[in-house]
């Protein structure tokens, strides 16, 4: 029952938030999934490694799918989205944490990069 309520919540958050928000959220989600992967790799659990890194994997060809190449920032972020996805690869087929640590750095970065920029967002449209 708690877990019903849980995933109506969460699942109401998602249609509710603005496009921001839901890459705010899919950033995080990207950060969990590669979390999980490298505390199961540590406990040489590879079959829920897998599973989460592809979760993660997911989360960044959505990021490419979704970039709109008209913004210079764009051109940027490609192939930065590329080098991660193709880090979680290599780290889930040679189970090297090493890989999902860089890749974690680096989404944290543009995680935090993006919060930074939608709460500059919020203070602007608040100002005026």
């Amino acid at each position: 029952m708690i877990n019903n309520a849980a995933e109506a919540y969460k699942r109401q958050q998602v249609m509710t938030a603005t496009p921001e928000a839901l890459t705010l959220m899919l950033y995080n989600g990207a950060l969990r999934f590669m979390k999980e992967g490298m505390d199961a790799m540590e406990k040489k659990d590879y079959e829920q490694c897998n599973t989460s890194l592809q979760k993660a994997q997911k989360i960044i060809m959505e990021f490419q799918a979704t970039l709109k190449m008209e913004y210079e920032i764009s051109h940027q972020l490609m192939p930065l989205y590329d080098y991660v996805y193709n880090s979680l690869v290599e780290a889930n087929m040679k189970s090297n944490p090493a890989k999902v640590q860089e890749s974690i750095d680096l989404i944290k970065e543009l995680r935090d990069a993006w919060a930074e920029a939608m709460k500059k967002a919020r203070q602007e449209r608040g100002a005026s």
